[in-house]
């Protein structure tokens, strides 16, 4: 309502002084605009009373908020003043007006100065008048704000925009100069400027999910970027090869599978074990194509016995009746777990026996250098 009473104020004020003009009737022109601001005032009066009514029905606390009673106090001044200013002087105003134009000598010049200084101060009153309606209008978008907020500690920027009527980028930049003017004594905006957030502490926690949310996006992109490359390198391998590391792939998945439908923790490690070792196998084989023939055994027997055992596994842990068949059965498989996960080491270990020789004979050469130099221990 307080957006309504103002601007009708403006307008009654404005159409009162058109009137009079048109009619060259001056004599009521001051009580009408004072009747006027007297009723605009008595407006805001009430709505500053229901405005902090409802703030007090608020559970955000008031040390987020700047009390701008007297800011409020100030404007309703500045109106009434600005008003009763243009109302008083504008009929003396238009008088030294007529009497410059209409006489002459002394009567004349005086009729001049005295427009000059009903000029400068009608011009003060409508300064006084404009600004007071400004500040009368920005302390009610404060107030919707913090009504916006209601029990929380934050708000959507285009839901207040849409409350107001104004558009997102108006209430972002409305906000900032709140937050400037310590209207807002924690308020912030966040990075994207789409939320308003009206604590340090609810600030700070928005900053830490960013920046893990960030760490996720840069964690997600070397992910992906790795990802594409090894599908690159992929790409350029024997078909045959390919075809080996895909249902190596499958192998893993299905290993996996398995380990989820088991709930026990220990066998559960053991199982990601050689999750882990296979994988490993087929990122060494990726990388070492030469090394597929070390593997065909594992890919004949070693890889499809292993996901049998781990289904059937499974399939007894399943059981809702655990007799000693079961039991029995369960650890036999086990066992296999432990022995299959020794196997998997050596052969992972073998694939880098020829990297182990090429490291050794690189150091026993670099020794005979040292040597041949007078650069060992020895030596000295």
């Amino acid at each position: 309502m307080l957006y309504e009473d103002l601007d009708r104020l403006g307008e009654e004020i404005k159409r009162t002084v058109e009137n009079a003009v048109d009619s060259r009737n001056f004599y009521s022109l001051n009580q009408t605009i004072t009747n006027t601001v007297n009723q605009a005032a008595e407006g805001v009066r009430k709505f500053s009373e229901q405005s902090y009514h409802k703030r007090e029905e608020c559970n955000i606390p008031p040390l987020l908020f700047k009390c701008v009673k007297g800011v409020r106090v100030q404007a309703i001044v500045m109106t009434i003043i600005g008003a009763v200013v243009l109302g008083t002087l504008f009929f003396p105003f238009v008088l030294s007006i007529l009497e410059a134009v209409f006489t002459s000598g002394f009567a004349a010049v005086g009729g001049v100065l005295l427009a000059s200084l009903f000029g400068v101060l009608l011009t003060g009153g409508a300064i006084l008048l404009g600004c007071g309606i400004h500040f009368l209008k920005k302390i009610k978008r404060f107030q919707i704000y913090i009504e916006q907020l209601g029990t929380k500690e934050y708000f959507e920027i285009k839901e207040a925009s849409g409350r107001l009527k104004k558009s997102p980028k108006y209430v972002l930049n409305d906000l900032n100069k709140m937050i400037e003017k310590k209207w807002f004594l924690q308020g912030h905006v966040d990075r994207q400027g789409t939320c308003f957030i009206a604590s340090h502490e609810m600030y700070e926690q928005y900053n830490k999910m960013m920046s893990q949310l960030e760490m996720q996006r840069q964690e997600t992109e070397k992910e992906n970027a790795r990802q594409m490359e090894n599908q690159k390198a992929r790409e350029q391998l024997d078909p045959k090869v390919q075809d080996i590391i895909k249902a190596g792939e499958e192998y893993i998945s299905k290993i996996k599978a398995c380990n989820d439908r088991i709930p026990g923790k220990e066998i559960s490690a053991k199982i990601s074990k050689i999750e882990y070792l296979v994988d490993q196998i087929f990122e060494r084989v990726e990388k070492n194509p030469e090394c597929v023939s070390d593997i065909r055994r594992l890919m004949d027997y070693y890889l499809p016995t292993t996901v049998k055992l781990l289904e059937a596994y499974a399939e007894l842990d399943g059981m809702s009746v655990q007799g000693e068949n079961i039991i029995s059965s369960k650890k036999e498989i086990e066992s296999t777990i432990d022995t299959l996960n020794e196997a998997f080491t050596k052969l992972l270990d073998s694939l880098f026996q020829e990297k182990a020789w090429d490291v050794s004979a690189d150091i026993s050469v670099l020794n005979t250098m040292l040597a041949q130099e007078g650069l060992t221990k020895n030596d000295f």
